[in-house]
């Protein structure tokens, strides 16, 4: 087995199995920063049940938070997003057989394919 850390990719999978959380992700994504009150409106669920799906998505590294005054702002963190998209995770899935001699992954997480 390789020392590849397969938890830190299934807490992010995690959180994006869910239809809400997706949504979440998307409208962020189309707005840029948007105060939670916003976010309540959109969705047209409790404060309480949306603060638990962002919470989710914070803990995974998906969304910023800036908290001005007494009102939390949050924006999709595209760093975060685009490593998970890359090509380094589906560089960790090819299969010799496919030819994947385009990379060794290490604990540094550089880059492939």
């Amino acid at each position: 087995m390789t020392d590849i850390s397969f938890k830190d990719y299934e807490s992010k999978f995690k959180a994006l199995a869910d239809e809400k959380r997706l949504q979440i992700m998307y409208e962020l994504t189309q707005r840029g920063n948007t105060c939670v009150c916003d976010l309540t409106d959109i969705f047209e669920m409790s404060q309480s049940k949306l603060s638990y799906h962002l919470k989710i998505l914070l803990d995974a590294g998906f969304i910023t938070r800036e908290a001005r005054g007494t009102w939390s702002y949050y924006e999709i963190n595209q760093e975060e997003v685009s490593h998970l998209l890359s090509e380094e995770l589906c560089c960790i899935f090819k299969s010799a057989q496919e030819g994947n001699n385009c990379c060794e992954v290490t604990n540094e997480k550089e880059a492939c394919c």
